[in-house]
């Protein structure tokens, strides 16, 4: 049976919507806590128990930690940018990390919000670029410079505090962004036996080129690979993508290692009741790859159909199986 994963955010936090997910095929969800604490949102987290319980379903709740996972502040309010302005980066514009401030070069790219939006910097000095690709910006979002490798601790100290806390809040798994080799999962296996959550299932996010490389190695700290095509695609020019997650699940399948495909698998379902044929072909070409689990992250925590959304996936992975059995 292939593991069915929305997100809960806004849309989803109400307990009636939490159970027609359920009915419709989520077995997990998983909850980002680059935004927020475990504590902030206790009140989903107990509506998401109480709906698994009263669907009968015994549920997996995943953490998505910030780790070293680049993103920038807050914005009051969404910003629009349009082609060819000029912005600035920084604390008169868009908020940057320091790290990423001191990796400015003049002419060097910027990418926001999992590459919908690229930016070019004309002067590093000043912290100014201008606008290649636009779009509405929103606080939070990822921000990367391709060819840059910047490096972050593995867990921050708000991380830690949240997974402190993590058996009060019925968390089984964590989802670890940008895995590169097996040391940063040493050092996670480390944390996490210090924080009382050794518990956790491991689930290694693979969103560089030398996460991909290093796969053999990260295969025997993790217990679940997470093909995560958001950050991985920034990584190589876009057509290539298909092919490298080709390649992560037959070293997985090869290894019998479970993985698990995430990042706009049925996105216009954000707005659309109906999702493309093109994300439909997307969600059974993986489960015929082998895909132990999908995942859904915005359909089901801003979109307008989060349940329905969960019913296409579900039922998609489904007709894969049925297929696989048949063959």
């Amino acid at each position: 049976m292939t593991q069915i994963y929305g997100t809960i955010g806004p849309a989803c936090k109400e307990q009636t919507v939490l159970e027609a997910m359920f009915r419709a095929g989520m077995t997990g969800i998983r909850l980002n806590l680059s935004h927020c604490d475990l504590a902030d949102i206790a009140a989903q987290i107990s509506a998401f128990h109480a709906a698994a319980e009263a669907a009968g379903i015994h549920p997996q709740l995943v953490v998505d930690t910030q780790g070293p996972e680049l993103r920038i502040g807050a914005l009051e309010l969404p910003v629009f940018l349009e082609n060819g302005m000029l912005v600035s980066l920084g604390e008169t514009g868009i908020p940057i990390p320091a790290v990423v401030a001191e990796a400015l070069e003049d002419d060097c790219e910027v990418l926001l919000d999992d590459g919908r939006i690229s930016l070019r910097v004309t002067s590093a000095q000043r912290g100014e670029a201008t606008v290649f690709r636009g779009g509405t910006l929103t606080g939070h979002k990822s921000i990367k410079l391709p060819g840059k490798d910047i490096r972050l601790p593995v867990l921050t100290e708000r991380d830690i505090k949240n997974l402190r806390q993590a058996a009060k809040y019925g968390v089984t798994g964590l989802l670890q962004p940008f895995v590169r080799s097996e040391k940063d999962l040493l050092e996670l296996r480390r944390l996490l036996n210090e924080n009382g959550a050794g518990h956790l299932q491991v689930f290694a996010k693979i969103e560089t080129m030398e996460g991909v490389d290093n796969l053999p190695h990260i295969l025997p700290y993790a217990d679940v690979i997470v093909i995560a095509r958001g950050d991985l695609g920034n990584d190589m020019p876009l057509w290539q993508l298909p092919a490298v997650q080709k390649r992560i699940a037959n070293t997985c399948r090869a290894a019998g290692k479970p993985f698990i495909v995430v990042t706009q698998m049925l996105a216009s379902m954000e707005h659309a009741a109906v999702p493309t044929r093109a994300e439909v072909s997307d969600i059974f070409n993986a489960v015929a790859d082998g895909a132990w689990g999908v995942m859904l992250t915005g359909e089901t925590a801003v979109g307008q159909y989060p349940a329905e959304a969960i019913r296409y996936l579900s039922n998609t992975a489904a007709e894969a199986c049925r297929w696989l059995g048949a063959q």
